[in-house]
């Protein structure tokens, strides 16, 4: 039992390590700007932006950041925060995918295919490990 318990928490950690790392750009608190600006140059890793949509990008990206609530690195935020972290995240992004052109709307869900993909397989091999114990 003790095994299970380990392993689902060690999954669950990962999980959400993968999450955060394929929603984008964060940061740390007072205006997120590390785990924010990581998560974005991972939502656009592979696709290349024009001068002006990256201008774009930086603008409403400063903007979210702004707006972002202070959180205590290594600390969980408590769920008013992460309720407001995710409204921010899910706004900056559908502006951002107003900026891009079809193309780079195509491709950007094929990542976000690839993302979900690799989330499933995760949480497929941690449930095989947890049956196995």
């Amino acid at each position: 039992m003790r095994n299970k318990i380990v392993a689902l928490c060690i999954g669950l950690a990962l999980v959400s390590a993968v999450v955060a790392g394929a929603q984008s750009p964060g940061g740390e608190g007072g205006g997120g700007g590390g785990f924010a600006g990581r998560r974005m140059q991972r939502l656009l890793q592979g696709i290349t932006l024009t001068s002006e949509q990256q201008a774009k990008v930086d603008s409403i990206t400063a903007r979210y950041r702004a707006q972002m609530p202070p959180f205590t690195p290594g600390a969980p935020p408590d769920s008013a925060t992460r309720a407001k972290m995710r409204a921010l995240f899910g706004n900056q992004d559908e502006e951002i995918r107003a900026v891009l052109t079809p193309d780079q709307l195509h491709k950007l869900k094929d990542m976000q295919i690839d993302v979900d993909a690799r989330i499933d397989g995760l949480l497929h091999r941690v449930a095989n490990r947890i049956a196995a114990d």
